[in-house]
């Protein structure tokens, strides 16, 4: 999966997602160069969690269906 910017330029290609100890570890490679392992705590997967809308959540299932 690649992270874009609003110009489309790659931001970073994510090559997996695992787990280690209680927290979600996301592997990827930043700009295409630099190999990277960004780690998402329990807290912060809440935080995200409260961004999400009732329209973004339904925008986000709507995405699944597009090409």
């Amino acid at each position: 999966m690649k992270l874009v910017s609003s110009d489309q330029s790659e931001l970073m290609e994510v090559s997996g997602l695992k787990t280690q100890g209680g927290d979600l570890v996301v592997v990827g490679t930043i700009m295409g160069a630099m190999p990277v392992e960004a780690v998402l705590t329990p807290a912060e997967l809440r935080q995200a969690f409260k961004l999400l809308s009732l329209n973004l959540v339904l925008f986000v299932i709507g995405m699944l269906f597009r090409k």
